[in-house]
């Protein structure tokens, strides 16, 4: 089946826009992780509220004991 161009637009996969890639790594195996390097604002690694969002989880837990 033919992907038929959108608005005279010719693309030979209609999926490549739809994927994502991931950072570069180092290491292999169990010490691979993303290059610190190559991670910038566009791949979310700035969580500002995290402190807080954690604070929130643990006043929550302890309002409900007994429940995992």
């Amino acid at each position: 089946m033919n992907a038929v161009p959108a608005r005279g637009v010719a693309m030979s996969d209609p999926l490549d826009k739809a994927t994502s890639k991931a950072p570069p790594t180092l290491g292999e195996g169990c010490v691979r992780r993303y290059d610190p390097d190559a991670l910038g604002d566009e791949d979310g690694t700035d969580f500002p509220d995290a402190a807080e969002l954690w604070r929130q989880l643990q006043e929550q837990q302890e309002r409900t004991p007994g429940q995992e």
